[in-house]
Parts: structure tokens; C-alpha cells; sequence
């Protein structure tokens, strides 16, 4: 598996498995197969509520632990440093581990300043090998390069080619933090998969639309963490490393950038108030959970 090297020196595979929107009851079985396909990078979070089916996989799989680079996400409800030191904390033992090798915070909301030095704290103490952020847009990103003890490593974002982020890029690559595509393939909204530009392009090297999408990434230095169930799927995503596109190809798929997210802004002050509505609905839920079980 060909990786890249981070700013801190830690090496992390270019092609990852991710779990968001697997379910718990069948995490664990995607996740062996994903192994058993070759994939040595697992991307999870603590709001996809599979970390112990990762674990779990992760520990069935015989694989040596030293071989998977894994990540998850601190989510908003654990912001502020305690809180945020102790869900990674919780995190390792969901994960059965007792390190990881990458932890970002989840969305550019609340607290962050305090979660992100628990996470520098647990960078230096040895328990988190490189530690980043998802979803931070420039502004926020450069305000944390800026002002934080131990610069983010990594910042996973909304990647495909109807939304190229080429402005994001070029400030993460300005300031050494590594780009990660949290939707790759844009969960194929907007016709992405039967794209005729993509098709044309995957028919003259025998490839599928999603390979192709998987190996503009690769070339354009982002790191992808493609998601999906089946096993054949799986093998089609990690098989893109024996054919490059040209020039001409990459030139044709940048025309493709809309210039928009297929999902949703995190600038646009509803979809703030919407993230505050489900940390509180979450966190009421948590407590009365809590609260019949005492």
C-alpha cells in the first residue's frame, strides 16, 4: 500500500476503509473483509457508534496492530479538554487499543480550542501518533495552524470532483496538513457514478467511473477512505494503483468542480443551529439513558 508522509513523520496509507453509515450490527463483518481485502487503514468516529465493532473486527482479524493506521473522531458533545480527554480515552477501549494513530475533531463547532489541546496532551504523552481536524474551512483551519502548541497533521473534508475544494487545498498544503476526502465519491449524488466524462475516461483503461474518482484523488495527493459494504466493491476501490490518468484526464475532471457541497455548508448559520439541536438531543439522550441505569 503506497502512504504519505505526514508533517510529524508518521506514515499513513493514500487508501483507507471507512465505516460511517454502517451499521453496528454488520461493522464487524465488513470491517474482516475489508482486511481480507488488503485495506490497512480504518477510518471510524465516535458518532458512527461502531468503534467496539471495530475493535472487535480489528482483534479477530489476526492482522498485528502495528499494521492498521487507525483514526477516529472526537464528536462535539466532548468538546472542552477533560471531556474531550476522556472520550478519546473511552474511545481506545471501545477500539481495544491502547493507542491510536490518528484522532481529529469532528466538526469546527464549540470548544475545540480545549479538545484540541487534549488532543496535543495525548499527541505528547505518546497515546496518539498524529492528530488533526474534519470539516475546519480555511479560515478556521489557519486560526488553529496559527495558534495551537502542535499543528493539525490532517483535515478530513467533503472531497470528489463536483466539489475539488482546490482553494482548501491550497491552504492545507501551505501549511503542511494533509488532505483527507471524507466523501470521495460525493455518495454519488448529482449522477457522479454515470458521469459521462468519467465513464469515456474509465472505458480506455477498463476501469469503472469510481476508480477513476479514486485515482484523481491519489494523484491530486488526497487521501481517500472510500465506505461500502460488499466485498467485490471493496476489491474495485483498492484496485486503482495499477493505471494513471493523464494530464488531459485530470484536466477534463477538474472542468467537472462545481464548486459546491453535495451535502451541506457548515458556514450557513441553519445548519449550525442544526448541529447544536443534535448535540443537545444527544446529550438528553445520554442522560436519560444514564439515569435509568441508576
Amino acid at each position: 500500500m503506497e502512504s504519505v508522509m505526514l508533517s510529524n513523520g508518521v506514515k499513513m496509507p493514500v487508501l483507507g476503509y471507512g465505516v460511517y453509515q454502517v451499521a453496528a450490527e454488520e461493522c464487524e463483518r465488513c470491517v474482516l473483509d475489508a482486511l481480507k481485502v488488503g485495506y490497512r487503514s480504518l477510518d471510524t468516529a465516535q458518532s458512527y457508534f461502531n468503534e467496539a465493532q471495530v475493535g472487535s473486527a480489528m482483534r479477530k482479524s489476526g492482522v498485528p496492530r502495528e499494521e492498521i493506521f487507525l483514526t477516529t473522531k472526537v464528536w462535539v458533545e466532548h468538546y472542552g479538554y477533560e471531556a474531550a480527554k476522556a472520550s478519546v480515552l473511552e474511545s481506545m477501549e471501545k477500539l481495544q487499543t491502547d493507542y491510536l494513530d490518528l484522532v481529529l475533531l469532528h466538526q469546527p463547532f464549540g470548544d475545540y480550542y480545549g479538545a484540541y489541546r487534549a488532543l496535543e496532551d495525548l499527541y505528547i504523552q505518546g497515546r496518539v501518533r498524529a492528530i488533526g481536524v474534519s470539516n475546519f474551512y480555511p479560515d478556521r483551519l489557519v486560526d488553529l495552524v496559527s495558534f495551537a502548541h502542535i499543528r493539525p497533521m490532517v483535515n478530513q473534508v467533503e472531497i470528489h470532483p463536483y466539489h475539488q475544494q482546490a482553494e482548501a487545498k491550497t491552504w492545507m498544503e501551505k501549511y503542511s496538513v494533509q488532505a483527507e476526502a471524507w466523501a470521495p465519491f460525493g455518495e454519488g449524488r448529482g449522477g457522479l457514478f454515470t458521469d459521462p466524462v468519467l465513464l469515456e475516461i474509465g472505458r480506455r483503461y477498463g476501469k469503472s467511473a469510481a476508480q477513476v474518482v479514486l485515482r484523481w484523488h491519489l494523484q491530486r495527493g488526497v487521501v481517500v477512505i472510500p465506505k461500502s459494504t460488499h466485498v467485490e466493491r471493496m476489491r474495485e476501490n483498492f484496485d486503482v494503483f495499477d493505471f494513471a490518468l493523464s494530464d488531459a484526464d485530470m484536466t477534463a475532471i477538474a472542468a467537472l468542480d462545481k464548486k459546491k457541497s453535495a451535502f451541506f455548508s457548515h458556514q450557513d448559520p441553519n445548519m449550525v443551529e442544526w448541529f447544536v439541536r443534535m448535540v443537545e438531543e444527544r446529550s438528553s439522550k445520554g442522560s436519560a439513558a444514564a439515569e435509568s441505569q441508576s
